[in-house]
């Protein structure tokens, strides 16, 4: 078919022929919803805030916070699935959106099909922390006090299927202790718990391990990070005692899928353009997570990692939603 000039030109006006570069060009014209699955003031929060702010200047267009915490409901991710794929609504992409791929098959999506990963942000270790009455300072001798010892140390955890949670269940898988666990409604109560010494064990994320473990209120084993952490260089990495240990907290940024590659390549520059800049750095470390640079493929082979290892362990250890 042949357009004439006269009923080219309006369709240009209108942008109907605009190739999709162009189109990423322009983007944003408008402000942005950052989508986060936590309630104001947490440490997903406080990083969601903090890339939301970076975004805003290196865009010159808002990029607003939007809290939507809902636990198993997922109200987060569901939003953004379903939103437009313009590139106007971001999600904060956590552990929780792969663990949840195996331990709730009642979502109405799918993470890693649904989902356009767009750039990483941290990897945060979690802590193994005990109780300063359990008289070991090093995993190994954890290990052979659990063993001695069968059933009396009382791991505690932020939730079923939390990241705390599951990082728990991996250690078991590995070393076969029998650790039984005790669930509270979230972390504060968890670490509450744990200070108070009614449960002796516990894997906590980095940002809120911090401040008891330097207070002297809960002594730090391990990290969980194949890594040193630089926020406690001195603790060392779990999987020195338990070969092929390995778990932490990644978080990034995810938009709708089908949103356009132009738009998704623009994003991930000015993410990656925040672990350059010293200021942000300095931000990174404070919560308590490493910066994880990368393309937007190199974010979706991640995910894919962290979704397998853990409908491993949530298999193995038969917990469902």
């Amino acid at each position: 078919m042949t357009i004439s000039r006269r009923e080219f030109l309006p369709l240009v006006a209108a942008g109907s022929l605009v190739a999709p570069r162009a189109r990423a060009q322009s983007h944003p014209a408008r402000p942005i919803r950052l989508i986060v699955g936590f309630p104001a003031g947490g440490p997903n929060d406080i990083l969601g805030r903090l890339i939301a702010g970076w975004l805003s200047q290196r865009l010159a267009q808002p990029v607003e916070v939007e809290n939507r915490p809902g636990g198993s409901s997922n109200p987060a991710t569901e939003t953004v699935v379903r939103a437009p794929a313009d590139g106007y609504t971001l999600l904060l992409v956590g552990p929780a959106n792969a663990i949840n791929a195996s331990l709730d098959n009642k979502l109405p999506f799918d993470f890693l099909r649904d989902i356009a990963p767009v750039a990483a942000l941290t990897r945060e270790p979690l802590v193994m922390l005990v109780h300063p009455s359990v008289a070991a300072t090093s995993v190994g001798e954890l290990i052979a006090f659990a063993k001695a010892h069968p059933g009396t140390i009382k791991m505690a955890s932020t939730g079923n299927g939390s990241s705390p949670h599951v990082s728990g269940l991996l250690f078991v898988m590995l070393t076969g202790l029998d650790l039984p666990i005790v669930q509270y409604a979230g972390g504060g109560p968890a670490l509450k718990a744990m200070i108070a010494g009614e449960t002796q064990l516990m894997f906590e994320p980095m940002s809120a391990a911090i401040a008891p473990v330097k207070a002297g209120k809960l002594r730090a084993l391990a990290v969980t990070t194949r890594e040193r952490a630089v926020a406690l260089p001195e603790i060392p990495p779990l999987g020195d005692a338990v070969p092929s240990y390995e778990a932490s907290a990644v978080t990034g940024i995810g938009a709708p899928r089908d949103t356009p590659r132009g738009i998704v390549e623009r994003l991930n520059r000015e993410v990656n353009a925040a672990f350059s800049d010293p200021a942000m750095q300095a931000r990174f470390v404070e919560s308590g997570g490493a910066p994880l640079p990368g393309s937007p493929d190199d974010f979706h082979r991640v995910l894919i990692e962290e979704t397998e290892k853990w409908r491993k362990v949530i298999k193995a250890a038969g917990i469902k939603r």
